[in-house]
């Protein structure tokens, strides 16, 4: 594709007034809660009287900021790969905006499932919903989970601990840009990571398992890509964290864990568990009748105040009004393993570094390809290891390609005494 440097230019405009606009709208940190509730609400559990928190949230504007988006959505030429890019781009903050000055009342539940979809929609092409993925995980692991749970008194690593380790591993690897790792006592999730600072929740222990799981999936995805997009020449918007870019930023984090041997089989059930709570919660379940569900599924109280939070941050702690964001973890990992292989097939080894430029969908590596080819789009600053390793990669990916046609269900254990195995 062949455009004149002032085609280019003027893109490059539109998404420097994307950055500008759309910069301060953000989710996370105006969906949480204050850190006392945990200790009000699990002090009312131990009292045998548990009672629903007291959500209060502020009210937010961004009137102006999405006018000023939905202007810039009307300048741009969809017709032209940059030009939908962009305006998509937009689009996402216009409805997280929407979102945002919604929280606490009808809208929040259907403007995040925009956002991020709900536990009802399928995965791709597949015609299984996240739901049925979800529950298949929960049911498979039952049967392992007491062997491989990882013990209570194995969470006795301290935040300061954790965030040493992180120190450690994670600032000589960003050798250009220098990467805070800083103790959140607020933080909702055990960790936050942003193109400059790592946040590690400070009202917790962790366990030795944790630290590899936050250096490759809050560092070494979320962080580098975020670093890696602002150092774009022309599209800084690829520094941003776009609510459009979250399924796949996700689903690359995960992949991440699960190629280096990091995940573990209750981190998996974890993820898969908060699906399911995303749907009983809008069926109408309550903030206590979650924290009870993550308690009975195996994690102790505090953990399951978190797990709970994250289900009703933004919406109403009776029920039916939720955040949906969690659905995106397993839905991402499995669109973003599929992605690698069928581009690994394809002949597009390329695809994965262009994963790691810049916060991106699926879809865009595809649509924007030509400007990656071009330079237009700059190859990543910092890749990981396993990314870089593109033989072993390919490896793994064909070779799960492969066991995937196996019908485990056709085989037995007992088949392979009759062979002499």
């Amino acid at each position: 594709m062949t455009d004149s440097s002032d085609r280019l230019a003027s893109f490059s405009a539109l998404d420097a007034q994307l950055v500008d606009t759309a910069k301060s709208i953000k989710i996370l940190s105006n969906l949480s809660w204050p850190a006392d509730l945990c200790q009000k609400f699990l002090a009312s559990w131990a009292a045998k009287s548990p009672q629903l928190p007291e959500v209060r949230y502020q009210g937010l504007d961004f009137s102006k900021k999405s006018e000023a988006l939905k202007e810039l959505i009307r300048g741009c030429d969809r017709e032209h790969p940059l030009g939908a890019y962009i305006a998509s781009t937009a689009e996402s903050y216009v409805v997280a905006a929407a979102m945002l000055e919604g929280m606490g009342g009808p809208s929040f539940t259907e403007l995040s499932s925009q956002l991020y979809g709900d536990p009802s929609q399928t995965i791709g092409p597949s015609g299984v919903t996240v739901l049925q993925a979800a529950e298949h995980f929960i049911d498979a692991t039952c049967d392992f989970i007491k062997s491989t749970k990882i013990p209570e008194e194995a969470y006795c690593v301290l935040p300061s601990t954790v965030a040493q380790e992180l120190r450690d591993k994670v600032v000589p690897f960003f050798k250009n840009h220098p990467v805070e790792i800083v103790i959140d006592p607020s933080l909702a999730s055990k960790a936050a990571a942003g193109a400059r600072k790592i946040r590690i929740r400070g009202a917790t222990s962790f366990s030795w398992m944790d630290i590899p799981q936050l250096i490759h999936h809050e560092a070494f995805v979320h962080t580098l890509t975020m670093l890696n997009g602002r150092e774009q020449p022309f599209l800084k918007s690829m520094g941003l964290g776009s609510p459009r870019t979250t399924r796949t930023q996700e689903g690359l984090a995960l992949f991440a864990e699960l190629i280096t041997g990091s995940i573990d089989l209750s981190r998996l059930r974890r993820i898969a568990l908060r699906v399911k709570a995303v749907h009983l919660a809008m069926q109408g379940a309550d903030f206590i009748e979650i924290f009870k569900f993550f308690l009975d599924a195996g994690q102790n109280e505090i953990e399951s105040f978190h797990s709970a939070m994250r289900v009703f941050r933004g919406g109403d702690v009776r029920g039916r009004l939720v955040c949906t964001k969690d659905v995106v973890y397993l839905e991402g990992l499995v669109l973003l393993e599929t992605f690698l292989l069928k581009a690994i097939q394809a002949g597009k080894t390329e695809y994965p570094r262009y994963l790691f430029s810049g916060r991106l969908t699926l879809g865009d590596v595809i649509t924007l390809e030509p400007y990656f080819q071009s330079g237009y789009i700059s190859a990543p600053l910092y890749e990981p290891e396993w990314a870089k390793n593109q033989p072993c990669l390919t490896a793994f990916l064909l070779y799960s390609s492969f066991t995937n046609q196996i019908h485990l269900e056709r085989i037995k254990l007992q088949d392979f005494s009759f062979r002499g195995f």
